[in-house]
């Protein structure tokens, strides 16, 4: 099997972030990078089906300016066995983002299967998956969380809302995103990332698979830090005395109730 993962990497959850000069993004000076861990799901599981299937291979693919060399690497110790490169602009958004993710795909022969996290915890639009199955023309489930396969039938398990899930079936080739829950993602070993360190990655210009900036349809501006939390308010007294005062400060202050 020919399988093949899309991973985005991302700031580090407690990476302190910070805005750019022009308000147009975040300043990437001292920015701790990561792979998004939705996509952590989506390599171990295509490790995982390779694994099963002698012969299979897998591919990681990622589109991003150099830095995310180290977000491919960090797949290959984990196991996989090839990496593809396509450079893209710092502010790309998903719609140029998926153009230069498809344009490399079609340059791959005999895909089988292409994994995705379900969205990537920076921006979390939720959108490259389903946008890189339409423009190769093949289906795309979200969301899922399970897999059976059954040779080129899958029958997935994806999350709804309220708390239930639901089976889709499909035919492979096809687009699947993976969801927290899936499976246990696998610690790269020191070996791995010995050998991760010498492996080729592929790596292609915005030429190369057909992309130009007029396929960036979004541009963000004014970009602004959350306000402030207010530092939080101690109530001396007995229980009864805190209660009223409770009930106070939320009635004038916090004007809840």
């Amino acid at each position: 099997m020919n399988l093949y993962v899309c991973i985005k990497q991302v700031p580090d959850t407690e990476t302190k972030i910070k805005v750019n000069g022009d308000a147009s993004g975040i300043d990437t000076a001292g920015v701790k990078w990561i792979m998004s861990s939705y996509d952590e799901f989506a390599v171990e599981e295509a490790l995982r089906l390779k694994e099963k299937n002698a012969g299979s291979t897998v591919t990681v693919v990622s589109a991003g300016p150099d830095r995310v060399v180290d977000a491919l690497r960090t797949a290959l110790a984990m196991g996989a066995d090839n990496a593809i490169h396509v450079e893209l602009p710092e502010n790309a958004d998903s719609n140029m983002a998926a153009k230069a993710i498809t344009g490399a795909l079609k340059k791959e022969s005999g895909i089988d299967l292409i994994f995705f996290g379900k969205e990537a915890l920076d921006d979390g639009a939720a959108q490259v998956p389903q946008l890189v199955a339409t423009f190769m023309g093949i289906p795309a489930v979200t969301v899922v969380c399970g897999i059976e396969y059954s040779g080129t039938t899958l029958k997935c398990k994806r999350e709804i809302e309220g708390g239930s899930f639901e089976i889709v079936e499909v035919k492979a080739p096809a687009v699947i995103s993976a969801h927290k829950g899936f499976n246990e993602p696998r610690y790269a070993t020191l070996p791995n990332i010995m050998k991760a360190k010498k492996k080729e990655v592929k790596a292609l210009k915005l030429a190369d698979v057909g992309v130009s900036s007029s396929d960036q349809k979004i541009k963000l501006k004014n970009f602004q830090l959350p306000p402030p939390k207010q530092a939080g308010k101690k109530i001396d007294g007995d229980a009864a005395a805190q209660a009223k005062a409770l009930v106070t400060a939320l009635h004038n202050e916090a004007k809840v109730i």
